[in-house]
């Protein structure tokens, strides 16, 4: 990994490097891990403390299997072999990886917003991959943590990066800003989440937009120009935003949109470089917003049309991310990674173009503040206007879901059950052979449960065609 040794990452955290030979202090890590799992030759595993498992009792057996150093926030008196004593390892993460990413001298694309941050930074790693060897972020590591490990990924080889950036608090976009130091900024759009903390969407608005406290000098500012809060930023630092959008004021916007059912959606892509029409291979209007963005960001970095048309049509899902898993008995979307009020909504109109009874299996979702149960209604009347067939839902806040869904529509088949493990167990009898099942619900219910239950009991697989969202 391009400068650091052990002395200099010594000295980038304020560590005390003890036990080390000048050869060893000299020689760079091959590698920088939290996960014991993953040590690798001449790896630096770095102890994190936690709530279940803390991170220090691996350390001999890293060690062992090869480590060239451990970072700890302990004194290791016992320890025979080079270690970094630091007072915590959260920020001395943070603070390696910023200056490793510094080092490095590659473009970085940074992704934030409250719906759609995934699928859209999915889309752009596509696009860009079309001409650049891009590094992406893998899984949910778009945190405090899961951002610097995803910087330690990257090696001199790599192009470009593109970072997604998750918060849920103020404060918190302005350090993940920091480290990563945006070339290009993208915000997705302004919805109901992590109320909680941030309360409202003029909260969120400003704790996402704390991504420009670090973004470079000539850098770039893309943004949903149809979102009513993402609409009203302005100049940033003499960076004029480029938009994009449904609306034909946007400076890029598609028109000619085509459902395609679960094959996808068809449209035409209008950029300041030309037009082209796209099949996207992931349903939904939303992946529409997303193709925009991932246009945008690609003629900032010289793509040509054709590219960016490759890249958005080689797009491919993730799972838990409307994922389409065709069984011989059903046809499940797997969209249980996670859930907010707008991605439900946008879920539930998407599953109405199913075949078959089209079932909702739904749960709670976390961090909406006093409004919960409000919001939680919302996806009820959303439901119930959608034109599905069924909805089963699960979790004491998913109750005002159920209650909204009858009073919309009385004549939809409509179950709630006290919790995952009840409702698992009323499935066999609730579905049906030819039922499209749309699984979602906030990450704590662990709906992906569900979902292997659904696969291990619809029969043989038939040829997926697969979505994301």
């Amino acid at each position: 990994m391009k400068g650091l040794t052990l002395k200099e990452i010594a000295r980038i955290c304020g560590g005390t490097l003890h036990n080390c030979r000048a050869d060893l202090g000299n020689q760079e890590v091959s590698a920088i891990t939290t996960d014991s799992r993953k040590v690798e030759q001449g790896a630096l595993f770095v102890a994190i403390p936690g709530a279940r498992v803390d991170g220090h009792s691996f350390i001999p057996q890293v060690m062992e299997q090869g480590a060239l150093a451990a970072l700890t926030e302990r004194e290791l008196p016992e320890a025979e072999y080079p270690y970094i004593q630091i007072r915590s390892s959260l920020q001395a993460v943070k603070e390696i990886a910023e200056f490793y990413l510094q080092q490095l001298q590659i473009p970085v694309v940074g992704i934030t917003g409250s719906v759609g941050k995934t699928s859209t930074k999915e889309m752009i790693a596509a696009i860009l991959s079309q001409r650049y060897r891009t590094l992406k972020t893998e899984g949910n590591f778009n945190n405090e943590l899961g951002l610097p490990l995803t910087v330690f990924r990257l090696r001199d080889e790599d192009e470009i990066a593109v970072l997604e950036m998750g918060i849920s608090d103020f404060g918190e976009m302005h350090r993940l800003a920091k480290i990563a130091r945006p070339d290009t900024a993208v915000l997705t759009n302004i919805g109901w989440c992590h109320l909680e903390n941030l309360k409202d969407r003029d909260g969120i608005l400003k704790a996402k937009t704390e991504i420009f406290d670090f973004l470079k000098e000539d850098g770039h500012i893309v943004l949903n120009g149809d979102d009513d809060k993402l609409a009203a930023v302005g100049e940033i630092r003499g960076i004029r935003p480029i938009r994009f959008g449904i609306d034909a004021n946007n400076n890029y916007y598609a028109d000619q949109i085509e459902p395609l059912g679960f094959r996808g959606i068809r449209c035409m892509l209008h950029t300041p470089e030309g037009v082209v029409q796209v099949q996207i291979p992931m349903p939904g209007s939303h992946m529409v917003y997303n193709a925009l963005a991932g246009a945008a960001v690609g003629q900032i970095y010289g793509l040509t049309l054709e590219e960016i048309r490759a890249g958005i049509e080689s797009l491919q899902p993730v799972a838990g991310r409307f994922h389409i898993i065709e069984t011989e008995n059903y046809t499940v979307i797997d969209d249980c990674y996670n859930a907010n009020p707008v991605s439900m909504k946008a879920s539930l109109n998407v599953l109405k173009d199913g075949p078959g009874r089209r079932v909702a299996v739904l749960g709670d979702m976390g961090e909406l503040g006093a409004e919960e149960k409000e919001l939680h209604a919302q996806v009820g009347v959303c439901a119930g206007e959608s034109g599905i067939d069924a909805l089963y839902c699960a979790g004491p806040l998913s109750q005002a879901m159920a209650d909204a869904a009858r009073e919309t529509n009385p004549e939809m088949e409509i179950r709630h059950f006290a919790d995952r493990n009840t409702l698992m167990e009323k499935l066999p009898e609730l579905l049906q052979n030819g039922d499209t099942v749309l699984v979602k619900a906030s990450h704590f219910m662990e709906f992906g449960k569900i979902v292997e239950w659904l696969e291990q009991n619809g029969g043989e697989k038939r040829q997926s065609s697969e979505g994301n969202s």
